[in-house]
């Protein structure tokens, strides 16, 4: 919107907020795109090109379109404004067949009257040298457009004049006394028109053909079916285009609303907040809503349940146990615990940097969740967008709802890579480990050579030789000390290991399970919490933007 805004300082002076509008609407429709009505945003996107275009053009001339049934005098009108016969006029049947165009004041005009698709040869200069010595100034800076007849039996009418009265800054309905209230101009454009009623005129023609005693009520009679469209605000002007009976006053009036300069910003406002309105009934005036904590918390326990998460956590606790006490129990009977499967190599949880580039993808074993578990999370899911999306308007809240879907598909396998590329940091021992198998292997090596020396005593009692004397220590033989210290001390120890063990495969479990939950909150915000999130953020963009077009 960085030109339009630029644009916009052109008619500063004149419409100081009709580019903060512009500018929230065109945010809005940007950000509704795609989740409300595509003809609604279109409609409100084409009211933003629109209005950005005309800021681009002079903000010196006012464009006034009269417009009219079929022998209601519009043409005769546009002559008498003008007071040179410039229009084709007509009673029996459509005369008018393109818009034309006269412009007083020519400075600036021509870029206005080509973005209005007027044709070179149908535009016409008051000032021009046709109009050498009969120069009108009241309407200094009006570019006045005779449309077609819109109740032409030619499509193209119809389409021209649809087109024009939305381009056109102050509208002037010119109404025949015998079809004023015909159901076409009041059901087609003076009530949809009920928001443009500062920017329109309605004109009640041919009143010479009128008993004066008439008039009054004909023109009262204008005035109810006006108010009953809605348009309470709208002066009516009897006028005679024929004999000039109250063109005077028609001129004056058109005058007055150019003159003020006031014209083209009211009709951008209200064409801006009309779309506005629009978009803000589909989007809802629902307070705009973050994810709530205690929701998202709830719905990452659902998955991680579903995921495996507990199965994964017990897998690193008994992993890390039956390691530790492999390198902390006594040697002699450690060997059996690796007889035991590994419980992280089952879950295909510890194949290692090589394992996983053979594998091509950090897969696993975790098994599949349970009908249970995966309706948890569906529910989950459903609760948290019934929560977020409490007041929405149905578009909205449809879309939050797709968001919340769009990739549950995805889940399965983000969770299962999440899970096979987590350091559950499992595979390593402890240090203190280390230290006591070493320290194991001493006692055990001490035992043994405990026994090989008793041993040795035995073989050479029996054999009959003389045996060394056996050193002792408090009292008992060193190779008895050896072999019982060694092995009494070595079962003790690990028994008293047991207890470092317990403690450190629980704190492991701990911070697996804190690293699998961080990896599977990421999986979940990236497929179900980070679209809802996105599509909220929408709402509040589009919210925004209408609060400035609307304010």
């Amino acid at each position: 919107m960085t030109s339009v805004l630029e644009g916009a300082k052109r008619l500063v002076s004149r419409s100081p907020d009709v580019g903060a509008r512009l500018q929230g609407l065109d945010e809005a429709a940007t950000a509704a795109r795609g989740r409300l009505d595509d003809g609604l945003v279109d409609e409100a996107a084409a009211v933003v090109e629109r209005a950005a275009t005309r800021l681009r053009l002079s903000a010196d001339h006012t464009v006034v379109a009269l417009a009219g049934a079929t022998g209601s005098g519009k043409s005769t009108t546009f002559n008498a404004l003008v007071d040179l016969d410039l229009a084709a006029t007509g009673v029996r049947r459509p005369t008018t067949s393109w818009a034309t165009a006269c412009v007083w004041g020519a400075d600036g005009a021509d870029e206005l009257l080509d973005w209005l698709g007027i044709a070179q040869r149908h535009r016409t200069v008051r000032d021009s040298m046709l109009d050498s010595g009969r120069e009108d100034r009241q309407l200094e800076g009006v570019v006045l457009l005779d449309l077609p007849d819109h109740d032409s039996t030619e499509v193209s009418h119809h389409l021209e004049v649809d087109r024009l009265v939305r381009l056109a800054d102050l509208l002037v309905w010119v109404l025949d006394p015998q079809k004023y209230a015909d159901a076409a101009i009041h059901e087609r454009y003076l009530a949809p028109l009920a928001t443009h009623q500062e920017v329109m005129v309605v004109v009640l023609n041919h009143l010479d053909r009128i008993p004066e005693a008439e008039r009054e009520p004909m023109l009262a009679d204008v005035r109810r079916l006006l108010d009953a469209d809605g348009l309470t605000e709208v002066p009516v002007f009897g006028v005679s285009a024929r004999d000039h009976i109250g063109i005077t006053e028609l001129k004056a009036e058109v005058a007055d609303r150019v003159s003020a300069k006031k014209t083209t910003r009211t009709r951008m406002v209200a064409d801006l907040k009309v779309a506005a309105q629009r978009l803000d009934a589909a989007t809802g005036r629902a307070t705009v809503r973050s994810l709530p904590e205690e929701r998202v918390a709830t719905l990452e326990d659902a998955v991680a349940e579903a995921a495996g998460v507990p199965t994964v956590v017990r897998a690193v606790e008994d992993s890390t146990r039956a390691r530790a006490r492999r390198a902390t129990g006594w040697p002699v009977t450690a060997w059996f615990s690796r007889l035991k499967p590994d419980p992280l190599k089952r879950l295909h949880l510890d194949l290692g940097a090589e394992g996983k580039q053979l594998t091509g993808t950090a897969r696993t074993s975790v098994p599949a969740a349970t009908s249970v578990q995966q309706a948890r999370v569906d529910t989950e899911v459903r609760s948290l967008v019934d929560e977020v999306t409490e007041g929405l308007g149905t578009p909205w809240a449809a879309a939050v709802r797709r968001a919340s879907t769009s990739r549950l598909d995805d889940l399965h396998d983000g969770l299962d890579k999440a899970l096979g590329a987590t350091d559950l940091g499992a595979t390593r021992i402890p240090v203190w480990a280390g230290a006591v198998r070493v320290l194991q292997w001493v006692l055990l090596l001490a035992a043994l050579a405990g026994a090989v020396w008793l041993g040795s005593l035995v073989v050479m009692g029996w054999a009959g030789s003389d045996a060394p004397d056996t050193p002792a220590a408090v009292g008992v033989p060193v190779p008895v000390l050896l072999l019982v210290g060694g092995v009494g001390l070595g079962i003790l120890f690990a028994l008293f290991c047991r207890l470092l063990v317990g403690l450190t495969a629980r704190s492991r479990a701990r911070r697996a399970d804190q690293r699998l939950r961080g990896a599977i909150n990421e999986v979940v915000a990236e497929l179900v919490t980070g679209p809802v999130q996105g599509e909220l953020d929408a709402h509040r963009t589009v919210r925004d933007g209408l609060d400035k077009a609307l304010k």
